[in-house]
This record gives structure tokens, sequence and C-alpha cells, in this order.
């Protein structure tokens, strides 16, 4: 039987860097990356959960760190790339996993609330892929994950904003992902339908499990799409709970 993808990619000293890691699918991301001999950087604007991530990874021996970070603002976002390179003299990987979002109608939705969702879901990955893609060009390739969602591809009522946010993303990836590949740079956007972790529970806290998949599990998705031959970019991949109810 073959190697599962992963055993035959060395992500030894790799450096990612990780966005929204303090929770959820970021967090479960980090810790399977660190697992694998990667140099994870856990980015959040909640540098203390980050942190305590990141500690428990270090006691069992793997390279973690963390970097409080606001991905919506852009030169917060150009001086952790810069520092970052020049700490580890190397970018492998970024996974733009922050997402933010508010359950309400589209006419209800304050200006406020709106730039916020922009700022963390679409304008975000656009600043640090912006940052990063010159310093994986230099050095000859990297792999830059945005994970995007169903709502990419469908809609539902009281999310106009993260609806347009996360089609933004999407065409976002796809339009990164032709700039990259002259370079060698590899992007991949993940569409991921719902997940059992915080940002779905403190919405919808009556909502079944059972209908949602474990982030754990689109981590490993992501790993996938990392681990594809130099020669080869997955540029979109979908994940789905397997009881997903209004997915076609």
């Amino acid at each position: 039987m073959a190697n599962a993808p992963w055993q035959d990619v060395d992500f030894d000293g790799a450096v990612i860097l990780i966005t929204g890691a303090a929770s959820g699918l970021g967090r479960e991301t980090a810790g399977l990356l660190a697992t694998l001999g990667a140099d994870v950087v856990l980015a959040d604007v909640n540098a203390d959960r980050a942190e305590g991530t990141a500690a428990a990874l270090r006691e069992d021996g793997y390279r973690a760190t963390t970097l409080h970070l606001d991905v919506s603002d852009p030169d917060a976002c150009d001086r952790a790339v810069a520092d970052l390179f020049a700490d580890r003299g190397r970018l492998d990987a970024l996974i733009n996993a922050a997402g933010v979002d508010v359950t309400a109608p589209a006419i209800d939705i304050s200006t406020q609330d709106w730039r916020r969702i922009m700022g963390v879901n679409l304008d975000g990955p656009f600043w640090l892929s912006r940052a990063v893609l010159p310093v994986m060009r230099e050095q000859g390739g990297g792999h830059i994950v945005n994970i995007a969602s169903t709502a990419a591809k469908r809609a539902w009522a009281n999310a106009a904003a993260y609806h347009a946010s996360k089609w933004g993303l999407l065409g976002l990836s796809h339009a990164l992902h032709v700039e990259g590949r002259e370079y060698g740079v590899k992007v991949t956007a993940i569409v991921a339908g719902g997940m059992r972790t915080p940002f779905v529970f403190d919405r919808f806290p009556d909502l079944d499990p059972g209908l949602l998949q474990d982030p754990a599990c689109v981590a490993q998705t992501i790993l996938f799409a990392l681990c594809q031959p130099r020669e080869t970019v997955i540029p979109e991949l979908t994940v789905l709970p397997m009881r997903e109810t209004s997915w076609p």
C-alpha cells in the first residue's frame, strides 16, 4: 500500500504562518503541522489564547511561536511578514484561516460590522498574500492556502457580508493562483462546509453537531493540498460534512 501523502513530504523546519490560530480550524491545523515537524507561527488577535496553544505544543517538543496580529491592518501584515522573514529566513506556507461573521439581515448590518467582516475575511488574506508573494518568489516557491466556505458557492439569509467576503476570497484565491504559478507559488482555496468550532456554536448553539464536521478533518484536507508534488497544484478543494443538509 502506498504511503499517505504526508509521509513522503518533509515538513521538518518548514516555516508556516497560520492566521486565526487561537481556536477552531486554525488551531487544529497548527497542531497537525507542528507534529509533522513544521515551525508553526500562530497568528491571532487573541494573543493569550494563541500562546496557550503554542505553549502546549512546545511542551510536547514541537516548534511553535505566536504573533499578535489584526489581519485587517495592512501595515501590521506587512510588518509581520517582514519580521518573520528576517528572523526565519524563509516562509514556506501561509494559511489564511481567520474569519468573522455577524448573523443579521442585510438591512441591519452596520457599516462597522460590514467593514470588519470584509477586513478580516477578504482584506486580510489579500494583505498577507501581497506581503508573502515577493518572499516566496525570491525563495523559488511557497504555498498560500485560503480558507473559503460553502458560503462562497451558495447563499442563505442573514449572512450577506459573510457571503460577499467568501465569494470575494474565492475569486481572489483563483486570481493569485494564476499569478503565482509562474514563480512556483501555489495557491489553494479550501471550500469548507460547516465545522464543529466556536465560530459556529457561538452563533448557533442549538445546531445539531452531527450536521457538522470535525475541524481536524478539514486540517487533514489542508495537509493534503500542501503535500502535492512540486509539479502539481490544487486550485480549489471542497470538503463537506457527510450530513451537510443544504449542499446539492
